[in-house]
């Protein structure tokens, strides 16, 4: 089946529904060879998937280079890359396994949201792709959540001199979006602000799980023409697993799931039995029913997991399957819900 592109807002950049979120490349919590690595790459292309997001964070500078590698054959109208500002890599005596990512890059990220850091990060970030364009950068990790006391002057900085960098290489057509990415959808409100941010890859904030971001971000995004990539679908990886595993406990935001939420995802999957959905296949629809969301991005380690995920990303659903979770109240009344057109 062909792979169904979505248009980000004013841009006009069209992403495929399903993107190919690069993390894993970076050796995250496991190593992937380099083999395995561009096989992934390739069949995401050869399945029409055209949106591959990276960033310097991943394996510090791993998973850009394995992308970059990736895609410097293929003409640059055929893919949408996207990478991210807001950390610089340092040099470090050695490689060390750190932040959960086994990568023998010997960097230590350092983060910077001046003006001349975000400068510094986008010269660095073609530099180690070794491609010509990047057609969307994020300002990563920014919020309250990830820098506590320090957000404060942090965002201080970033919106006047981050941002500021940020549109200068959108105004002269060195990049074609800028947004951040982030996993709190308060700081996206908070920076809407300052500024207009194209896009926002938000990661598991808008899923089967947590819908809070109707109440005001995404009616904002609709109405000021912000588009959202959804990252971490399977908020790390419950949706992904489900419940029903002997012996292990499965993780919800970067965390053992808490018994609420494992009670929750075990109704999820009573109601997938129901209608023979696999949960996978109801996680990376249901984001894609909203107006605002362009696309899904899990991350992707394989091949064989491209192929996976796209059977499921493509497997239709029935749309008294999503009347059923709204009447039991696991998802929200007002939460749009797909029809079997919205797949791929």
């Amino acid at each position: 089946m062909e792979m169904k592109k979505r248009k980000i807002a004013n841009t006009e950049l069209y992403v495929s529904e399903l993107g190919f979120g690069a993390a894993t490349l970076g050796n995250l919590y496991r190593t992937v060879s380099e083999e395995q690595a561009q096989s992934a790459i390739q069949a995401a292309l050869d399945a029409e998937i055209n949106q591959f997001d990276t960033a310097p964070y991943y394996g510090f500078g791993l998973s850009e280079r394995r992308v970059g590698d990736g895609l410097r054959e293929i003409d640059s109208k055929n893919y949408v890359l996207s990478t991210k500002v807001g950390r610089i890599l340092e040099p470090c005596a050695k490689a060390e396994d750190k932040y959960g990512f086994c990568s023998p890059m010997p960097f230590e990220p350092v983060y910077d949201y001046s003006y001349d850091g975000i400068m510094r990060s986008f010269e660095h970030s073609l530099q180690r792709l070794g491609l010509s364009k990047i057609d969307i950068i994020y300002m990563h990790d920014i919020g309250e959540v990830t820098h506590g006391d320090e957000h404060e002057r942090l965002f201080k900085i970033a919106m006047e001199g981050g941002y500021k960098a940020m549109d200068e290489l959108r105004s002269q057509g060195l990049v074609s979006a800028i947004g951040l990415g982030v996993n709190e959808y308060e700081v996206c409100e908070q920076a809407m602000d300052y500024g207009y941010f194209n896009c926002f890859l938000l990661a598991g904030r808008y899923t089967l799980l947590e819908q809070e971001a109707l109440d005001s971000f995404l009616p904002r995004c609709e109405k000021e023409n912000s588009s959202i990539v959804l990252g971490g679908p399977y908020n790390s990886g419950i949706l992904a697993t489900g419940t029903r595993k002997e012996g292990y406990t499965p993780n919800y935001n970067y965390e053992p799931a808490p018994d609420d939420i494992i009670q929750k995802v075990s109704q999820i999957e009573n109601i997938c039995d129901e209608f023979s959905v696999p949960l996978t296949s109801a996680a990376l629809q249901f984001p894609l029913a909203h107006p605002s969301v362009v696309n899904v991005i899990p991350g992707i380690s394989s091949a064989s997991r491209v192929r996976t995920t796209v059977e499921q990303i493509q497997h239709k659903i029935p749309v008294e399957f999503w009347q059923k979770l709204q009447s039991e109240d696991l998802i929200r009344a007002d939460a749009p819900i797909p029809d079997e057109e919205v797949s791929a």
